[in-house]
């Protein structure tokens, strides 16, 4: 081989280790889109006004709630935890009763019904002894809360619920929830055991205002026939929905309102669309409406 043949291979050689020396640039990822923000433009691509056309109409007969505090986190919590898939009023005897079986000297607590809420109120009072609550013989609270319903399913729950914040916190209180973002706080929350984003939404939302949207069965079958929110979505999906088409000072008008009109005309059964304020918006009422 001569002189230049072999500076040729040499050279050859060279190219070849450093481009197996280069690293390979790996292929960007699309970032993917949120389903929730991506649904919300869409809606108002392809109906205009429609979220600002409910709440006005909605507005028009059930007037324009606004906020204030009611009972404290843990009461509301608690609560909250006894209405799931029972009456407001069956969840309110369940609480009253707490508070008879478990009496605190604590200050007293304003328990009226608020909006949204759909029971009678209960007179202002301390809430319960939460550590005694909480260290109570199984059989004793499932006693106490028995006028609420489930209650061998809630009595664990609650008391799972006391002894995480406890371990956590040093006592029962919640009141620092009010001070973190809505999500961080939403998510702490979560971490307890039966605790879904609607008892998590619904607790910071009433007690602290913070700018959430629970979604129950009203408020989920009024979005759905409206149009609001996909027929597909589901519970879980409706609270982030919500979320991404609702500034934050709308989120307790459309809650308390979607809810009011779920129970009073939107019923699951037989809903009476003749008085329905947004029934020219509804899809229920017309697959084509604007």
């Amino acid at each position: 081989m001569t002189a230049a043949a072999r500076g040729v291979t040499a050279a050859a050689r060279g190219v070849t280790a450093a481009a197996r020396a280069r690293p390979v640039a790996k292929p960007r990822r699309r970032k993917l889109a949120d389903p929730a923000r991506s649904w919300a433009k869409r809606l108002a691509r392809t109906r205009p006004d429609l979220v600002a056309d409910v709440l006005d109409g909605l507005a028009a007969i059930y007037g324009r709630p606004a906020w204030r505090r009611n009972r404290g986190p843990t009461s509301q919590l608690v609560l909250t935890i006894l209405s799931q898939n029972s009456a407001d009023t069956n969840a309110e005897r369940a609480f009253e009763s707490l508070r008879r079986a478990f009496p605190s000297s604590e200050p007293a607590e304003s328990h009226e019904a608020g909006h949204g809420w759909g029971g009678a109120g209960l007179p202002e009072g301390p809430p319960p002894d939460w550590l005694a609550v909480e260290q109570a013989p199984l059989a004793e609270l499932v006693e106490a809360i028995r006028p609420g319903g489930l209650a061998q399913q809630k009595a664990p729950r609650i008391q799972a619920a006391l002894r995480l914040i406890r371990a956590e916190r040093g006592d029962h209180s919640l009141e620092f929830l009010g001070e973190m973002p809505a999500l961080e706080a939403r998510d702490w929350l979560t971490r307890i055991d039966g605790v879904g984003r609607k008892t998590a939404s619904v607790l910071l939302l009433f007690s602290f205002g913070t700018p959430l949207m629970p979604v129950d069965r009203h408020v989920e079958r009024v979005g759905w026939r409206v149009g609001l929110i996909p027929p597909r979505a589901n519970a879980d999906d409706a609270h982030e929905l919500y979320l991404a088409m609702l500034e934050p000072d709308q989120m307790y008008e459309a809650h308390v309102n979607l809810i009011t009109h779920g129970r009073q005309i939107c019923h699951a059964r037989k809903p009476e669309c003749g008085r329905c304020p947004i029934a020219s918006r509804c899809r229920y009422v017309d697959r084509k409406a604007p």
